[in-house]
């Protein structure tokens, strides 16, 4: 099983969270930010609908998938100094 995390990073003057390689908008304090990473979090493991979806890969190439909405990933928010 796949695990997204979400880590809380200083970010642009304020605090932000941080998956993969993008950033969150910033926060203005550290407990915004982790607060919001949490909410993130929690909605990424809700069940959503099967649909079909579109979606261009780091190399430009357009791919076409039917995404199961049942297929959740497992999350994990990292706040460490």
């Amino acid at each position: 099983m796949v695990t997204v995390r979400y880590e809380i990073v200083e970010h642009d003057g304020g605090w932000a969270y941080k998956v993969g390689d993008a950033i969150s908008e910033t926060f203005r304090s550290h407990e915004a930010a982790l607060k919001a990473a949490t909410d993130a979090a929690a909605r990424q493991t809700v069940a959503g609908t099967t649909d079909g979806i579109v979606y261009q890969d780091k190399d430009g190439q357009w791919h076409e998938e039917l995404a199961d909405g049942r297929d959740r990933p497992a999350t994990r928010v990292v706040d460490q100094p």
